[in-house]
């Protein structure tokens, strides 16, 4: 019997089903599909390149209107800022049920409108529609663009033989945001208000887009990548996918922000393996650390050091709690099976 198939495929599984099937080849293509490489960088021959990523987008059902189109805008847009590039320009498709109220529209588009205004980015394009196979507002799909100059970008795969490992905001930011969107009535006999408001505001944190351009502006960052499905160990097993240099990485529940360990208790997932947009993996040249932390923290974001990257190291080595283990290719994100539970 086949294994329910649920959210990303794993990268192994991906590789296998997309293998070859790409379309036209073309020598401007810099980077190109791939584990972990959230954007696209292509050669315009100009002396610039343009980093271009895409996005579906399943919010949470309960989650308002206009916090949904600030979150979506900013998801899209952090998949182009990891490369150093400041996103510039989107496309938009939102689908919406078809009884959902012309209003309902208009305060999301608003709020897309809004949110991508304030990243500097202009909406050229998309679509809007309503349709009876849809029941809860998605986004179909999200494209954002931007340029830089030649020698001005990064990708998850430039990561360098004794890089440190830093992460933003800790684990699981964007399923702890939306899973107590879903289970806020059920989680109230369960968690103090205080906790349950602590992660209701994470939704505001779905983002890394200020975390990554700052990071770039410091210098010294060779790679950075957002945690999304399978979350933070995910992600730096697609680091490593991306720029075969094998890494070593310690983390351990002090790691992991009080009101996020809670949730994960009471709902019963690793915070380490769920969806995490808003946790920045950045590669950093040790010279490099304090100052991309410094700035960091004069924007309120938190970091740890997670590890290094070690090109001596024969495997990829992870060590939590104090356990050292192989660190293992991605699967399905406990993320999706709580997500669509909830929704019943």
């Amino acid at each position: 019997m086949n294994k329910k198939l649920i959210g990303k495929p794993s990268p192994s599984r991906l590789e296998a089903l997309l293998k070859g099937q790409f379309g036209k080849a073309s020598k401007d293509i810099l980077v190109g599909p791939g584990p972990g490489l959230d954007a696209a960088i292509l050669d315009l021959g100009d002396g610039r390149v343009m980093a271009v990523a895409e996005d579906p987008i399943f919010p949470a059902p309960g989650l308002p209107l206009d916090i949904m189109g600030w979150f979506t805008v900013h998801i899209g847009a952090s998949d182009v800022a990891v490369t150093g590039v400041r996103p510039e320009y989107m496309t938009y498709t939102l689908l919406l049920p078809g009884s959902s109220p012309e209003t309902d529209a208009g305060t999301l588009i608003r709020s897309i409108s809004d949110a991508a205004e304030s990243l500097g980015i202009a909406i050229v394009g998309g679509h809007t529609g309503w349709y009876d196979a849809v029941n809860m507002p998605i986004v179909g799909g999200v494209t954002v663009w931007g340029f830089a100059p030649k020698d001005r970008w990064v990708s998850p795969g430039g990561a360098k033989d004794g890089d440190v490992i830093l992460m933003t905001k800790g684990p699981a930011v964007e399923a702890a945001a939306l899973l107590t969107v879903v289970y806020r009535e059920r989680l109230e006999a369960r968690l103090s208000p205080k906790i349950i408001e602590r992660l209701l505001a994470r939704v505001g944190q779905i983002t890394v887009v200020e975390d990554a351009l700052a990071a770039f502006r410091t210098g010294g960052v060779h790679a950075m990548h957002d945690a999304t499905e399978g979350g933070v160990l995910g992600g730096l097993w697609e680091m490593y996918a991306a720029s075969y240099v094998p890494l070593r990485a310690e983390v351990n529940d002090l790691t992991v922000p009080e009101d996020i360990r809670d949730l994960a208790q009471v709902l019963k997932f690793d915070p380490w393996k769920a969806i995490s947009e808003g946790s920045l993996l950045a590669a950093v040249d040790p010279a490099r650390v304090a100052s991309v932390q410094e700035v960091w923290n004069g924007l309120g974001i938190h970091s740890w050091i997670l590890g290094r990257f070690d090109s001596r190291l024969k495997s990829n080595v992870l060590v939590r709690d104090g356990k050292e283990t192989p660190l293992e290719e991605p699967d399905v994100d406990p993320f999706w099976e709580l997500f669509f539970a909830g929704l019943k």
